[in-house]
């Protein structure tokens, strides 16, 4: 195969790329909740989840190295229709997960100036907007200046912070400082304290996703058939010990029901420096983490929006979205996503608290998310027998027994976590569980009608 050396990306780039799409300080502080519980349960989404992600996008991502990524891989499993389907629920979910993302860029900037504003939900909402817009101005430039943002902020705010933190974790064991949880093999499974926040896992398990995002740049890579799946491995093992090792370091000094789901890794940040007579670097690690936090918008911005775009070309979406500027950037779909994550920021306004509007728009997201991989691993499976000819530099280990045990396990795995979604975590009060369970299906029902709705009125262009 030729190389093609006039392309932006390779294997560092892309492993930038996977990790700022998935690792996030975001997630830290919902894995904090289960203490040291928190390894067993990622140990247990890793098996049963992360690396079947990883195999199989892997595996289609080398055998279909274009801009579509799911969208292109689902269609050729299950036709046009389906993919219309799962496409827009790989948009959608990302929206409605975008003002979370910003809100932990919002609530960390308030370690800058004023913490207390973290929990002022006008402050927030408003915040969250302005920094959408300006997510969304930058990507406007197109994949060169996406890709060096992703780089820097996967360095400087993401990686950094997570081993910041890790280390100051290490010392403040080292030092024998008490600790809020205890390390002993009966700790590392889960207890009575963890089944009341099973919940978590949803997010958990959401913050092992996006490997398979990086599969819509394939065709902007040197190399994709070598490269692609050098850059997927390399991202898992950073992913995962970054992940796991950060969110240990905030469970020691951050005691579990003061938490704050927004900014619980700045509250564990200022609790280390003030402790080590250091606080004037919590200014520091926030501009850090923000950077980090922005560039992963950045990142999940552009990726999804081009599967949407390969969508709209090939006449399952409005011809009106397949406008790009000279930058080869989909605006009008990057200003429909801008509109309605401004509609979505007000939950901010409405819900009794920041907790609930963080949780509520994070469990929604998750759930949808999860939708979209068990298409995933259907579709997998439906081209091992469907399309055994298409070359694949990478192909899951095992044959047939092999595609069909990794995708069988990430598939009932994703149901599993979407049933337990439905359980109110007990540390984020919601008086009405029956409201509460209804919000949930009311969304995800609200979200799959849509493009339900729009393959009957387009059912003649949509033929196989």
């Amino acid at each position: 195969m030729e190389i093609q050396s006039n392309k932006p990306l390779g294997v560092f780039q892309l492993v930038m790329i996977n990790v700022i799409a998935v690792d996030s300080i975001r997630t830290l502080t919902f894995s904090a909740v289960y203490g040291s519980s928190l390894i067993f349960f990622y140990l247990l989404m890793a098996l049963c989840f992360f690396i079947p992600t990883a195999l199989v996008s892997a595996e289609l991502g080398t055998g279909w190295p274009t801009r579509g990524g799911i969208y292109i891989w689902v269609r050729e499993a299950f036709g046009k229709k389906a993919s219309l389907v799962i496409i827009w629920l790989n948009w959608i979910y990302n929206v409605i997960w975008y003002p979370t993302i910003m809100a932990l860029i919002t609530g960390t900037l308030t370690y800058l100036f004023n913490p207390d504003l973290a929990g002022n939900a006008l402050y927030m909402c408003t915040s969250v907007l302005i920094l959408y817009w300006a997510a969304t101005l930058v990507n406007c430039f197109g994949m060169k200046t996406s890709s060096l943002l992703s780089v820097i902020g996967a360095l400087v705010g993401t990686i950094f912070p997570m081993l910041f933190i890790t280390l100051l974790g290490i010392i403040w064991i080292a030092k024998g400082n008490p600790m809020q949880i205890t390390f002993s093999w009966r700790d590392l499974l889960p207890h009575n304290t963890d089944t009341g926040n099973l919940a978590f896992l949803t997010n958990v398990l959401f913050g092992l996703l996006g490997l398979e995002m990086a599969a819509t740049h394939a065709a902007e890579m040197r190399n994709p058939k070598r490269d692609y799946p050098r850059s997927l491995w390399s991202a898992v093992i950073i992913i995962l010990c970054t992940i796991v090792f950060a969110s240990l370091a905030i469970a020691i000094v951050v005691p579990n029901q003061q938490l704050s789901l927004a900014t619980g890794v700045m509250q564990a940040f200022k609790a280390f420096l003030d402790a080590y007579q250091i606080s004037w670097l919590l200014p520091v690690v926030a501009l850090c983490i923000v950077l980090g936090a922005f560039s992963q918008v950045g990142a999940w911005i552009i990726g999804p929006t081009k599967g949407l775009l390969v969508a709209a070309q090939d006449g399952s979406f409005p011809k009106f979205l397949t406008k790009t500027n000279a930058c080869d950037v989909p605006v009008r779909i990057l200003i429909l996503q801008a509109l309605i994550v401004s509609v979505l920021s007000l939950a901010f306004l409405l819900f009794p608290t920041i907790n609930n509007a963080y949780w509520i728009l994070s469990v929604v997201t998750a759930q949808l998310s999860l939708f979209v991989y068990i298409a995933l691993f259907a579709a997998a499976i439906r081209l091992h027998y469907r399309k055994p000819h298409v070359e694949r530099s990478f192909r899951i280990p095992g044959k047939k027994g092999g595609i069909w045990t990794v995708c069988t396990l990430g598939a009932l795995t994703s149901v599993l976590v979407i049933l337990i979604g439905f359980i109110p975590p007990t540390q984020i009060p919601f008086h009405n569980v029956l409201l509460y369970e209804c919000i949930l299906l009311i969304s995800m029902a609200i979200c799959c009608a849509i493009p339900l709705a729009f393959l009957k009125t387009k059912r003649s262009s949509l033929q196989k």
